[in-house]
């Protein structure tokens, strides 16, 4: 559901503080909506068509009822699963936003415990945007199938996708597989923004002249920071976790990008400089249990093969 007016608005353990909290240090937090874990699409129809009345008594009469699974939720259970491989330490940590209230979110918890998943914490906004809640918790990043609510955890310098609808759900072996695009995801649209500017030859000598200049970090540096932090608990050749960079970019505006990573002192598994090629094969050759890309239309091209999540950041989707 995008709308719920009610009163008042219910949150879980974010204790006030718009800080990070100690108990999160050192793990990877993932804030996700209750729509992007389940399906909730019947439900949202009963909202937008009969209103809220008729939302509220339709998850009442159905909160027994196992809800199907969202798009993000096999990503998630691969994610928590890394838990099991840490002695019973918490490397990955993940918190439930959601607009429904917390009388019709029974339903999610129930669900939840259903699927096992060790999700105890969230926040219950009653239809308002969640997205402030997303630092209190300390979370790296924030998934949700509301392009408005990402866009404005985006604008305030937060990591945050739109889970887009897709065909395949994650590879059935338990080691993550994360692709990323470059520009304007793990770094800063400044490269983009020469090239749109200068075309590709002015790009091109403009990205050889700063090839020892680390480009800015993008809202996803963090993230990936936090998945090398995981990485770096178990051995390179038994990890639970593998990274991909895949990337437009081809020789020689790939030496940037190497020397960037290199002075960010993160380690990224497979690198992948397509020089214009189109990136789908590519994603499926690697098993991706999600691809992020800040261009809608790599995004919708991917999605029919790998989950995909548009990362709405950067001069590409500016109007």
């Amino acid at each position: 559901m995008n709308e719920v007016l009610e009163p008042t608005r219910l949150a879980f353990n974010t204790q006030g503080n718009p800080m990070m909290h100690p108990e999160f240090n050192g793990k990877l937090v993932i804030a996700i909506s209750s729509r992007a874990l389940f399906d909730l699409d019947e439900s949202h129809h009963i909202f937008e068509t009969q209103g809220l009345e008729a939302y509220r008594q339709y998850q009442i009469e159905h909160e027994d009822a196992v809800l199907e699974e969202g798009g993000a939720l096999p990503l998630v259970r691969k994610l928590l699963h890394i838990n099991e491989l840490l002695d019973g330490r918490a490397g990955v940590e993940v918190v439930l936003l959601s607009r429904n209230s917390s009388d019709t979110g029974l339903r999610v918890f129930n669900s939840i415990e259903h699927y096992q998943l060790p999700i105890s914490r969230a926040a219950f906004t009653n239809g308002v945007n969640p997205y402030k809640y997303i630092s209190a918790f300390g979370a790296h990043l924030f998934l949700s199938i509301n392009p408005e609510d990402v866009e404005r955890a985006l604008e305030v310098g937060l990591a945050a996708a739109t889970i887009l609808p897709h065909g395949p759900l994650a590879s059935s072996d338990q080691q993550v597989r994360i692709a990323f695009d470059g520009d304007a995801v793990l770094f800063s649209d400044e490269s983009e923004r020469a090239y749109q500017a200068y075309g590709l030859k002015g790009f091109t000598e403009l990205e050889k002249q700063k090839a020892h200049e680390p480009l800015p970090g993008g809202p996803f540096k963090a993230v990936l920071s936090a998945l090398n932090n995981i990485q770096g608990e178990f051995p390179e050749s038994n990890s639970p976790i593998r990274t991909a960079l895949v990337t437009a970019r081809s020789a020689p505006a790939h030496e940037r990008v190497v020397r960037t990573l290199r002075s960010w002192n993160i380690r990224i598994d497979e690198s992948l400089f397509l020089g214009g090629l189109e990136k789908t094969e590519f994603l499926k050759a690697f098993g991706a249990d999600i691809f992020f890309d800040d261009q809608k239309g790599h995004c919708l091209k991917a999605s029919d093969h790998v989950p995909t999540a548009h990362v709405p950041h950067g001069i590409t989707n500016q109007s």
